[in-house]
C-alpha cells in the first residue's frame, strides 16, 4: 500500500499542475486505506459454508468499494491467531480485522491486533462468557475492538427442532411403541458458543412437546465422517428413534449415510433436520432425504462489512449496541431455494449492500440484517 501511494503521488505530481486534482487523488488514496478489511476465515478453503461466507463478504465489500482480503486458518485456532499476528507485524495494516470467535481465539487475537493498533470485529461467533474476564467489553480493555455482530443461533436450533418434530408427528413410522417420538441430536462442538446456542434452541424445542423424548445428545465437531461414525452407534443403540437433528449440512449428510447403510430410507423412517445452504443440503431437501433445512447465517460477515462501512464514514453503531445479536436464519423449502439460487447463483445480478448502509441510505434507522430483503 505504501508503495503504492507514493507512486500514485508522484504521478500525481508530475501530471497534475492543479492543486485541486492533486487533492482530490490524495483523497481517494486515503478512502481506500480506510476501507481495507482482512477477514480471518476459521474455515476450510474447500469447506461449502465458509466459502459461502467469505463469498458473501466478497460481493458487499464490491458493493460498498471497500478492498477486501480473506485468510483461512483451515479449522486450525493456532493458525488463525498467527494470521492475526501476521497482520499486526505487516508495515501496511488494514484498516479493519474481522475474525470467528471459535475454539475461543478471541482474546490472543485481540491483543495482536490491539498492540498494532488495528479496529477488529467479531462476527459468526461472539464471546463466551467465560472469556469475560480476559477480554472485557467491547471498546473498554480492548479500546481497537468495534463489537460485534452474529445470528440468533438459538433461532437455528429451535425452527429445525419444532419443524422435524412437526413432519416426524405426520407420518405413522416415526413413533416408538409407546407413541412417542424418540430424537437423537449431533450439535457441532461443545466451545463455540454458536453451537451451543443451536443445541439449546433444539432442546427448548423438544421441552415444549410432552411427546418427544431427547434420546442422547452427541458433538460431531461438524465433521460428515465421524457424523457418520456416530449414527451407526446410536441408530443401534436406540432402534425406535426416528428423528435425527444435526447443527450442520456435513453432519446431516454423514448421519443419512449412515442411516442408508443400515437399509434405512432418510424421509421415509428416519427424518433429519440440519443447517447451512449447501448445494449437497438444497439437494437432499429437494429429494425429500431431507425434512427440514434453515439457513441464511453465513451472511453475517457481510452484514459487518455494512456497519464497519458506516463506522468509517462517520455513522457508529453504538446506538444500537456493540454486540449484536440478530435474526438471520430461515426455513428453506423448494420454491425458496430457486429464489437463493437465482439471487446467489454466477449468474444473479450483483447485490446491493448500499440500502442496508445508514451512510448511503438516509431512511435506514435501524439494522435488519435478514436474507429476505436479499431475495426480494
Amino acid at each position: 500500500m505504501a508503495l503504492w501511494l507514493a507512486l500514485l503521488v508522484r504521478l500525481a505530481r508530475l501530471m497534475c499542475r492543479s492543486a485541486g486534482v492533486f487533492a482530490f487523488l490524495l483523497l481517494l488514496s486515503f478512502q481506500a486505506a480506510a476501507q481495507s478489511v482482512v477477514f480471518i476465515n476459521p474455515g476450510r478453503s474447500d469447506e461449502t459454508f465458509w466459502r459461502n461466507a467469505a463469498e458473501a463478504m466478497e460481493g458487499a465489500a464490491r458493493s460498498l468499494h471497500m478492498t477486501l482480503e480473506v485468510r483461512y486458518a483451515e479449522r486450525n485456532p493456532l493458525q488463525a491467531i498467527a494470521i492475526a499476528r501476521d497482520v499486526a507485524a505487516r508495515a501496511e495494516r488494514p484498516r479493519f480485522v474481522v475474525f470467528v470467535n471459535e475454539n475461543s481465539v478471541a482474546p490472543e487475537i485481540l491483543k495482536a491486533l490491539e498492540v498494532a493498533g488495528i479496529d477488529s470485529f467479531v462476527a459468526f461467533s461472539g464471546i463466551q462468557q467465560i472469556q469475560r474476564a480476559q477480554v472485557g467489553q467491547p471498546r473498554e480493555k480492548f479500546k481497537h475492538w468495534l463489537g460485534s455482530l452474529e445470528p440468533r443461533a438459538v433461532d437455528a436450533g429451535y425452527m429445525t427442532a419444532k419443524a422435524l418434530i412437526e413432519t416426524a408427528r405426520a407420518s405413522r413410522s416415526a413413533q416408538a411403541q409407546d407413541g412417542r417420538l424418540q430424537l437423537l441430536a449431533i450439535g457441532g462442538d461443545r466451545s463455540t458458543l454458536s453451537s451451543m446456542a443451536r443445541n439449546a434452541g433444539m432442546r427448548k424445542a423438544v421441552a415444549e412437546d410432552g411427546d418427544v423424548i431427547l434420546v442422547q445428545e452427541v458433538n460431531g465437531e461438524w465433521r460428515r465422517d465421524k457424523a457418520a461414525e456416530q449414527m451407526r452407534v446410536l441408530a443401534q443403540r436406540y432402534p425406535e428413534a426416528r428423528l435425527v437433528w444435526t447443527g450442520n449440512d456435513e453432519m446431516a449428510l454423514g448421519a443419512m449415510q449412515a442411516w442408508r447403510a443400515r437399509g434405512g430410507i432418510p424421509g421415509r423412517d428416519g427424518f433429519f433436520s440440519t443447517v447451512n445452504t449447501s448445494p449437497a443440503a438444497f439437494a437432499a431437501l429437494r429429494s425429500g432425504e431431507l425434512s427440514v433445512l434453515a439457513g441464511g447465517h453465513f451472511m453475517a460477515g457481510a452484514w459487518a462489512l455494512v456497519m464497519l462501512y458506516d463506522y468509517a464514514h462517520g455513522k457508529d453503531f453504538r446506538s444500537e449496541g456493540l454486540e449484536l445479536e440478530r435474526r438471520m436464519f430461515v426455513l428453506f423449502d423448494p420454491p425458496l431455494i430457486e429464489r437463493f439460487e437465482q439471487r446467489f447463483g454466477a449468474s444473479g445480478k450483483p447485490l446491493d449492500f448500499g440500502k442496508f448502509s445508514k451512510v448511503l441510505n438516509t431512511g435506514v434507522k435501524h439494522y435488519r440484517f435478514e436474507i429476505e430483503a436479499l431475495l426480494r
